[in-house]
């Protein structure tokens, strides 16, 4: 992902769903004819805040609160931002020469599954300290992480970004800007591809989300969920981050091997944690009445 704050143009179109040429502007709009404001910035701050609001409605399941939110939640959106930059940053490193190259996030770049990661950890350490379950916390924000990136990838779509391989599918994108070199290609809309997932992902958590079996299963299912859509839309991607600069071969594809091991580590500990359930060598989740947790 990347946020183009000098502009990108792009005329775009979905020729086979019958949409003709339009033109987009990563820029939304100048604040005080000086500062450019993204669609970028606009559709991740969207997600941010509808993830927020849905968390304080799931929150109160748990005898959680607003206030419980907003100690965990606003670092681990700081330390979320600062994943997402360095995770990018440590696969570009040629490209990055100086501390100020690192820090300017608006001149582009960022990785989702940094966010993630240092996400996580935030997450981890915050319910340590309030003395309450990572997995049970867990449970309750993690379908709106799906929910925020499917809004975010909308962002991709204004910057004419995240596209995919050039294709003669029947739902195919037309893109000509700078990133196509000017030259009109039909390639997978692979940030549609993913935010339609994401989306489908949220909404089919939430119808199972009662009877879950154990605390940690929402979480297990979300990251495996995403790791598997993602791992395939990244083997269609064209801009993806290689484990191996310059070396841009499928299997070298940073996502691809996270998703893959994600889908896998999260599936396999899913299907022990459920058989051992089964056989009562472990217990199961508690009654909803009896899993109320005193805020501190």
């Amino acid at each position: 992902m990347s946020l183009l704050a000098t502009g990108q143009r792009s005329v775009i179109s979905f020729p086979g769903l019958g949409i003709g040429e339009f033109r987009v502007n990563s820029v939304a709009f100048t604040l005080f004819g000086r500062f450019e404001i993204a669609w970028y910035a606009l559709f991740i701050t969207l997600g941010i805040v509808l993830a927020f609001v849905y968390i304080n409605y799931r929150i109160k399941e748990f005898g959680w609160n607003l206030d419980l939110l907003l100690d965990i939640g606003l670092p681990t959106v700081v330390f979320g931002v600062i994943g997402t930059r360095l995770y990018y940053v440590l696969t570009k490193l040629d490209e990055f020469h100086s501390f100020y190259d690192v820090i300017a996030i608006w001149n582009g770049g960022l990785g989702i599954y940094g966010g993630l990661i240092a996400g996580g950890i935030t997450v981890f350490v915050m319910t340590r300290i309030k003395k309450i379950s990572f997995m049970k916390f867990a449970d309750c924000v993690c379908p709106s992480l799906v929910l925020a990136q499917a809004i975010g990838r909308w962002g991709n779509f204004m910057n004419g970004e995240a596209f995919g391989s050039e294709t003669s599918i029947f739902c195919r994108m037309g893109l000509n800007n700078s990133l196509t070199g000017y030259d009109t290609l039909y390639v997978h809309p692979t940030f549609l591809y993913e935010s339609l997932w994401n989306l489908l992902g949220f909404l089919l958590i939430n119808l199972f989300y009662k009877h879950r079996k154990y605390d940690g299963q929402v979480f297990h299912l979300i990251f495996a969920w995403y790791g598997f859509g993602r791992m395939f839309i990244e083997l269609l991607r064209a801009d993806s981050l290689y484990l191996i600069p310059h070396h841009e071969v499928w299997y070298n594809k940073i996502s691809v091997l996270v998703g893959f091991l994600a889908f896998v580590i999260c599936t396999t500990w899913m299907t022990v944690k459920l058989i051992r359930i089964k056989q009562g060598k472990e217990e199961g989740r508690r009654p909803a009445a009896n899993t109320k947790e005193k805020t501190k």
